[in-house]
């Protein structure tokens, strides 16, 4: 098996803990900031914890319809949040799995870096074209930064 991977990495002058707590809030959020890309995100499994299984279902500016994906870890004193799509089109028919791995580091000046590790596992040597992986990073960088605009307009997203 092979795999191909994306890093996307973007600066933010929120705390690390504010970060978390909004990306916590994807699935509520980013429909509302990019319903382009992500038309809606639901719970077929699960409380929202480890374990919850969520329906991605795709906006009309992505080449995929739908992926489902299992919440596998929040780990809210380290900041990492991980899940994995294991069935979908998203998966392009050459896909066993694709790992997310996100990462929120706080800087020295009060902020943090939001660090997410895209990790596609395929089910033989074919990989994910090149001009999908450059279109998915730019498709994560954006989506992190209207949701960070996100929660400068709406500062009670960051709250507990």
């Amino acid at each position: 098996m092979t795999t191909a991977s994306i890093e996307v990495e973007v600066a933010s002058t929120y705390p690390a803990e504010t970060v978390f707590k909004v990306f916590n809030k994807f699935h509520d959020i980013a429909p509302k900031v990019s319903p382009q890309a992500f038309k809606s995100i639901e719970i077929l499994e699960g409380d929202g914890g480890v374990g919850t299984i969520r329906l991605f279902t795709f906006g009309d500016d992505i080449p995929f319809t739908s992926g489902k994906f299992k919440q596998d870890v929040i780990d809210v004193s380290n900041f990492i949040y991980n899940y994995t799509f294991f069935e979908g089109d998203n998966l392009m028919g050459i896909l066993d799995s694709i790992n997310h791995h996100v990462k929120i580091v706080p800087s020295a000046e009060g902020g943090c870096v939001f660090k997410q590790t895209v990790i596609y596992n395929c089910k033989g040597d074919e990989k994910p074209p090149v001009d999908v992986l450059n279109f998915e990073k730019e498709l994560y960088e954006k989506t992190y930064k209207a949701i960070e605009a996100y929660a400068a307009a709406h500062p009670e997203h960051g709250q507990s």
